[in-house]
């Protein structure tokens, strides 16, 4: 659990704190791979990240090996206010690298939610609440677009999708951006599409070839230069409680997320640049 002097390390960061779902309705596309590592290439630079494994899954927090018996205050108990923020967040192997863990209460918070009062934006109300100042919130969203998701959409500035060079890509990335404009819409004026960013490429496969350029021509920019090939080591990684970028940073998986955190990076700046100008 988090001590006094991690509450002290955390309070720290006076800077203004952009938060990103990682989201994407199917599974097994590289959601939580992408959160673990391009939040372990942002701290390693010197931001103060935090993690939010808001699926039920738990994979992000057992990637950073957090033991069950640090799960008593997870992203069930933030959601429902029976703790804080600077309660549940536990720090992890990684210098200035945070994660609010997910825990077994978290697979009924769904059914829990649907009656409660203003059950779409508990997440951004515990973080409206908190005095905790990161430079980067990343919330690891489940595999569908649910409360669980909406909440984290709400509490968002942006959404990386993580897009896998499969046959169907294409079919769900619509569906999942028309939910991005209606939250936009309905519920958070600010929310915009981050990027995409494809994951699991193979160049030897034609199949990833032709993901790409498909993907590539129709949306443009909001597509990531840097793309997550399949890479054994990133596979390894997780059993042994660390991000690929620790286990193994030579590996061509971890270079990749290090790529696109300085792209993340960058266009940050860019986007800073231009508000101070406008």
């Amino acid at each position: 659990m988090t001590n006094q002097k991690n509450k002290n390390a955390l309070t720290k960061s006076t800077k203004d704190t952009y938060f990103i779902s990682i989201a994407n309705q199917k599974g097994g596309v590289g959601k939580t791979t992408t959160t673990v590592n391009l939040a372990t290439a942002l701290a390693a630079v010197g931001k103060k990240v935090l993690i939010v494994d808001l699926d039920p899954q738990g994979n992000a927090s057992t990637g950073f090996g957090v033991n069950r018996n640090e799960r008593a205050n997870g992203a069930y108990e933030v959601l429902f206010g029976e703790c804080s923020v600077e309660e549940s967040s536990v720090q992890t192997k990684v210098p200035n690298l945070y994660i609010i863990p997910s825990s077994i209460h978290l697979s009924g918070a769904e059914i829990e939610l649907v009656d409660a009062k203003r059950r779409e934006y508990r997440l951004k109300k515990a973080f409206s609440k908190s005095n905790i100042k990161f430079d980067y919130v990343l919330f690891d969203c489940p595999p569908s677009l649910n409360l669980l998701t909406l909440n984290a959409l709400i509490a968002s500035n942006g959404v990386i999708v993580p897009l896998q060079c499969e046959f169907y890509a294409l079919e769900g990335l619509s569906h999942l951006t028309k939910t991005i404009d209606r939250v936009r819409m309905t519920f958070n004026e600010g929310l915009e599409l981050r990027g995409v960013v494809l994951t699991m490429f193979d160049k030897r496969n034609n199949l990833s070839l032709q993901v790409e350029e498909d993907v590539r021509e129709h949306f443009g920019d909001k597509v990531f230069k840097t793309v997550i090939p399949r890479n054994v080591r990133v596979s390894e990684a997780p059993s042994f409680g660390l991000p690929a970028i620790l286990y193994d940073m030579k590996c061509t998986g971890s270079q990749a997320y290090i790529s696109l955190a300085k792209e993340l990076l960058k266009q940050q700046k860019q986007k800073t640049q231009n508000k101070k100008a406008a």
